[in-house]
């Protein structure tokens, strides 16, 4: 019997209708699979979690005590209506007790140092998820289903980065296979915490940002699973945000490497990093909607297997800014583009798109606009030699950038692709302020000012149906 990976991020499992949602399906698909499922907190705790934590470092001390009651009270409202054995309900109430007491001691503690160390902001964090497994394995249990909660924290084994931890995949599949492979065996079902793992020495960390997909995925490699399939609110993989676009569609197939193009744009689809341990075991990806479980979704298969050639979606990314060098003393002198990125990476700002004029005259990057005044100032004092000898003009910004990147396997390859986006933008008196073509085989990227980025994507997107 295969072996599927289902994730459900935290609108999926995020209310008693979701969570019989997810039993639904747990139940109709294991009559054909062998299933593990991972699970977010529910939308909102982890969030509120360390608004707490954060808030008694500042001194609050009421906070994290009225959170931890709302929690409280949240999964134990939504445990009375999904669990019916008494015993049950009173196990899984011990274990949210014993959670958010430790919530609160933690949070105490950083009230009294006044402070909050990214160690135990990680152990705060993991909480949510924590707390959701025991209730989603309960409630699964309760429908007849033999469903067990396995704290990722005894399978994923990570270094010690906290809040944005990488998995070390020799002991985290040795953990994976002697932990799942016997319960699986047996017929049952593990409703393992996402978003976090462990030290080898056992101290909790977290994955980062889509941590929880991550965790899917590091599963599904680990387990070398037939498919890994993420559950979401919507139907698919879309060709645009459809609040941006209303007649968004569904992408039926695409390629690892488009969707990951479409997550680093900006597509809230996963974490780029996400895709990579499926990649390396040629494991296929569906998107699945959780309220909807009949609809096909998307299939990701690997690369080049999904069709080239067309436009397969239009994604934009929000809350940048455009910084150019600029100087004709800049022409032929070699080591300014090394001195340039060096002066950004000291400020551990992150460079989305670069473009350079074939002149030599300017270099344009995009960061995030948080990152803007740190990056100036790193780049004035790396190339004031040059300033002051009139070599480089200056560094300039141009603040609310916005990237709208264009996504479809050999578009960069395919013949008047470039001129139709071009010429839809010119349709609709979109001027594009920088263009990143040739640095990928799927993506085409252009800077527009957010004013304009909303119409771009319309205006782009109906080059999809082509």
């Amino acid at each position: 019997m295969s072996l599927h990976i289902f994730k459900f991020g935290g609108t999926s499992v995020g209310s008693v209708a979701a969570i019989e949602a997810v039993a639904r399906i747990v139940e109709h698909e294991r009559r054909a699979h062998q299933l593990a499922i991972v699970v977010s907190a529910q939308n909102g705790v982890t969030d509120a979690l360390l608004r707490g934590a954060n808030r008694a470092a500042e001194g609050d001390g009421e906070t994290y005590q009225r959170s931890a009651a709302e929690l409280r009270q949240r999964h134990l409202e939504t445990a009375r209506a999904l669990i019916t054995d008494p015993d049950e309900q009173q196990a899984y109430a011990a274990s949210v007790a014993r959670l958010l007491d430790e919530f609160c001691t933690l949070c105490h503690g950083f009230q009294v140092l006044g402070e909050v160390t990214p160690r135990a902001l990680d152990t705060i964090a993991a909480l949510g998820e924590r707390l959701n497994a025991p209730l989603v394995a309960a409630a699964l249990r309760a429908r007849g289903v033999p469903a067990e909660a396995v704290d990722a924290g005894e399978l994923i084994v990570t270094d010690d980065h906290y809040g944005d931890a990488s998995p070390l995949m020799g002991p985290t599949i040795e953990r994976t296979q002697a932990r799942l492979r016997p319960l699986l065996a047996a017929g049952g079902i593990p409703v393992i915490t996402g978003f976090l793992g462990a030290t080898p020495t056992g101290t909790t960390t977290t994955l980062g940002r889509g941590g929880s997909d991550y965790s899917a995925a590091i599963i599904g490699a680990a387990l070398d699973a037939d498919a890994v399939v993420f559950y979401k609110e919507v139907d698919g993989v879309m060709t645009a945000d459809p609040r941006i676009v209303p007649d968004a569609r569904v992408v039926q197939r695409i390629a690892y490497d488009e969707i990951s193009e479409l997550a680093y744009f900006g597509a809230k689809v996963l974490h780029p990093k996400t895709i990579q341990p499926l990649i390396d075991k040629n494991i296929p990806v569906y998107f699945k909607n959780t309220f909807n479980p009949e609809h096909p979704g998307t299939l990701v298969s690997p690369r080049g297997a999904a069709g080239g050639g067309t436009i397969k979606a239009v994604t934009a990314i929000r809350n940048l800014s455009m910084l150019t060098v600029a100087g004709r003393g800049m022409l032929g002198v070699p080591g300014i583009a090394a001195r340039t990125f060096t002066a950004v990476a000291r400020v551990h700002a992150s460079v989305l798109m670069i473009s350079q004029a074939s002149s030599e005259q300017s270099i344009c990057f995009v960061i995030p606009s948080r990152h803007t005044e740190a990056v100036k100032r790193s780049l004035e004092q790396e190339l004031q030699p040059e300033i002051a000898r009139r070599d480089i003009d200056g560094v300039f910004v141009q603040d609310d950038a916005v990237i709208v990147t264009v996504v479809g396997a050999g578009i960069r390859t395919t013949p008047g692709i470039a001129w139709r986006i071009f010429a839809a933008l010119g349709e609709r008196n979109i001027n594009v302020h920088a263009i990143a073509l040739g640095s990928s085989e799927c993506s085409i990227c252009l800077v527009v000012t957010a004013a304009d980025a909303d119409e771009a994507v319309r205006a782009i997107h109906p080059l999809t149906y082509q």
